[in-house]
């Protein structure tokens, strides 16, 4: 059985109006962190679950906002029960822009989370708060498609501090209704970088060459 450990991270989970893509960026501390933490669903909406993250709450959190749950209730429903709770950090959006976060208040300094408009960040085990501060000015300002605004997100976060404890993975995931290779499926983008000694810059390369390949 493996031990738990806390992903200590920070994420991005977000929702584009324009084009109905969902999306989430997530940078850690922690081997192949993408395995862990982004969740999402075309037309439904996307989770991060990080710090004692639960892998679960990705469908089953999915699951209840299908059932037509806010954000804010999915947060209670899927916590109500959990004994781990305060160790818990989740990040909510739904298919309409709604968003709804929670930070444990076990999860280790610095852990927070902001909102707004079709996003929310949080992250946990983090150099200062301004690590999230300058995630969402970025997103906020930035123009372009949601992949490369999430992405932008996360090298800002970096900049302002990161990861207190360092650099190893990072990942991308953007769900959009049939648009996977061959239109099987909603899973859009799903790129990885699971041990690198700057993952956000390797997962920016690996999106250009996304772009180089699918949309030239």
């Amino acid at each position: 059985m493996m031990t738990e450990k806390t992903v200590a991270t920070f994420s991005i989970v977000a929702f584009d109006p324009k084009t109905q893509e969902l999306g989430v960026a997530v940078q850690s501390k922690f081997l192949a962190v993408g395995s862990i933490v982004p969740w999402a669903k075309a037309g439904v909406g996307a989770i991060a679950t990080q710090a004692r993250g639960n892998p679960n709450y990705g469908p089953e959190g999915l699951s209840l906002l299908r059932e037509g749950n806010s954000p804010e209730e999915v947060i209670e429903l899927l916590l109500e029960n959990d004994e781990e709770k305060e160790h818990r950090q989740l990040g909510v959006i739904d298919a309409c822009g709604n968003s709804a976060n929670f930070t444990g208040r076990y999860c280790q300094s610095w852990a927070g989370d902001i909102k707004g408009p079709n996003f929310t960040l949080q992250g946990n085990i983090l150099v200062n708060e301004d690590t999230l501060k300058q995630m969402a000015a970025t997103y906020k300002n930035q123009k372009g498609p949601l992949a490369e605004r999430l992405v932008s997100s996360l090298k800002a976060g970096q900049k302002a501090g990161g990861d207190s404890r360092g650099r190893q993975a990072a990942a991308l995931y953007i769900a959009k209704k049939n648009s996977s290779y061959g239109g099987y499926s909603d899973r859009y983008i799903d790129l990885r970088v699971d041990d690198h000694k700057t993952p956000i810059e390797e997962l920016a390369r690996l999106l250009n060459l996304f772009y180089e390949k699918f949309k030239s």
